[in-house]
């Protein structure tokens, strides 16, 4: 056990048979509930303390993996540029939408979390908790918050909101692409973006769209209103 978890691509093929695992049980199954990164996540987590290698190791193992972040972010371009004549048509109703949508997360997530008696460091860690993982974590630093608790609040709201997302919309009658692209975009960032793009290619670009104007204005408002 102790070469097998030393090996070099011990990491990687544990990250890809945990992602691959998690993709056909969410094919088979169905449910919402069964999204593939918080079970992947669940298997890792749980392989790395059976094996008793700790995140450390993992992570330098993986280094690979995450190099692949960024190409996979940059592509996020292509349906952009695909539908670039529909997000200049609906330019004013996407900034209304951004603008109200960002506002009420961050205000409602604070109102809850004063209302409770959350210490002003988990308030601060969950208030960036709609944007993707490399902007909220460093936000969250700036406004006083705990990185690491911003790391998990973001996960968590992406699984839940792609979870839940597609089931309200269905309730509220919303079957536009570009409406259901902007809403799993801002609600749910890279996870609910990676729904999207299952759903179509506009409803993918307004995802990305959603998604990537709502990082940019959370990194340069929330530590000038918070910090």
């Amino acid at each position: 056990m102790t070469l097998l978890t030393h090996h070099p691509l011990f990491a990687i093929a544990l990250t890809l048979a945990a992602f691959l695992i998690a993709a056909w049980l969410y094919r088979r199954s169905g449910w919402l509930v069964l999204q593939p990164v918080l079970v992947s996540v669940t298997l890792i987590v749980t392989t790395l303390l059976l094996c008793g290698v700790d995140y450390a190791t993992y992570r330098a193992g993986a280094e690979p993996v995450a190099w692949l972040l960024g190409p996979a972010t940059v592509a996020l371009a292509v349906p952009l540029q695909h539908n670039i004549k529909r997000i200049r048509q609906l330019f004013w109703p996407i900034m209304i939408t951004l603008f109200a949508g960002g506002v009420l997360s961050v205000s409602l997530t604070l109102a809850i979390g004063w209302a409770l008696g959350a210490d002003w460091s988990v308030v601060m860690s969950l208030a960036p908790k709609s944007v993707t993982m490399p902007i909220a974590m460093p936000v969250a630093e700036q406004i006083g918050g705990v990185a690491s608790l911003a790391a998990v609040m973001v996960m968590l709201t992406g699984v839940i909101g792609t979870a839940l997302g597609p089931l309200l919309l269905r309730w509220a009658g919303v079957d536009h692409p570009a409406a259901r692209g902007l809403s799993y975009g801002i609600n749910a960032h890279a996870i609910g973006t990676a729904h999207a793009l299952q759903e179509g290619e506009e409803c993918g670009a307004f995802a990305a769209l959603g998604m990537s104007l709502l990082g940019i204005g959370t990194a340069l408002l929330l530590p000038l209103l918070l910090a």
